[in-house]
């Protein structure tokens, strides 16, 4: 059987609001596990399950630090990083420093992965497959890149190779949040002030910048949607 996925578009949402969001879902599901867990040793019926969620959003203007990030890695100062109206947080997701920001497409799984495969390798390749077929669909080729999580385009040339999409991960009692990131229409001016996922001398590209034209989000939207569908082999309720 299929896994079910409750699906919810948040629409343009500050940071801190979905991060809030997705710690909500994670310990939600967490409590069900534990109260679970008690059901099995106490021998009673286990009421509840887990609940998988996918939500997807954009973010105003922000850089976000992850647990193995090193803060240096921002390149202005906050007072100048306050003129430029971006926020900053450290998260608690994986990866380093990154960007997110309007006509950048954020998905954020929250999944069960005991309903899925204990694998975190695997879920983040297909994350990362997710990108590539939503990629290819707009006929642009996304690749991996050996040794480093996310989707380029042109891995394999190193004067070439460009980043299109930032991945980053959390995982509870098997329990996901953070996810990925990619660039649509996204405004790269705003990567000049980091050093991306901490990778110095690798550019970073977005769908606009590969087709020179812009590109429609919901269209983006509506083909990730059905990859999420396809690789992970789940429904969207």
């Amino acid at each position: 059987m299929k896994q079910l996925v409750q699906y919810k578009n948040l629409g343009l949402m500050p940071y801190q609001k979905a991060w809030e969001l997705q710690e909500e879902l994670l310990q939600q599901n967490i409590h069900i596990k534990t109260q679970n867990r008690e059901a099995l040793n106490n021998n009673t019926t286990i009421l509840n399950t887990t609940q998988h969620h996918l939500l997807l959003c954009e973010h105003p203007p922000v850089y976000t630090l992850g647990k193995s990030g090193k803060q240096e890695h921002i390149l202005i100062n906050d007072i100048e990083r306050e003129k430029k109206n971006i926020q900053f947080f450290k998260t608690n997701r994986g990866g380093d420093i990154t960007f997110h920001g309007p006509e950048q497409l954020v998905a954020y799984p929250i999944f069960d992965l005991e309903k899925f495969d204990t694998d975190i390798g695997h879920y983040l390749r297909n994350l990362e497959e997710v990108v590539i077929q939503t990629l290819a669909y707009f006929n642009i080729k996304g690749e991996r890149s050996k040794g480093e999580t996310g989707v380029w385009i042109d891995a394999g040339q190193k004067t070439k190779a460009r980043k299109i999409c930032a991945i980053g991960i959390r995982c509870s009692r098997w329990i996901t949040m953070h996810g990925l990131a990619l660039n649509v229409n996204t405004d790269l001016q705003y990567f000049d002030y980091i050093i991306p996922c901490g990778i110095a001398n690798k550019q970073v590209t977005s769908m606009q910048k590969e087709l020179g034209k812009n590109i429609a989000m919901q269209e983006v939207v509506s083909i990730m949607k059905e990859k999420f569908e396809e690789i992970f082999e789940l429904e969207l309720g």
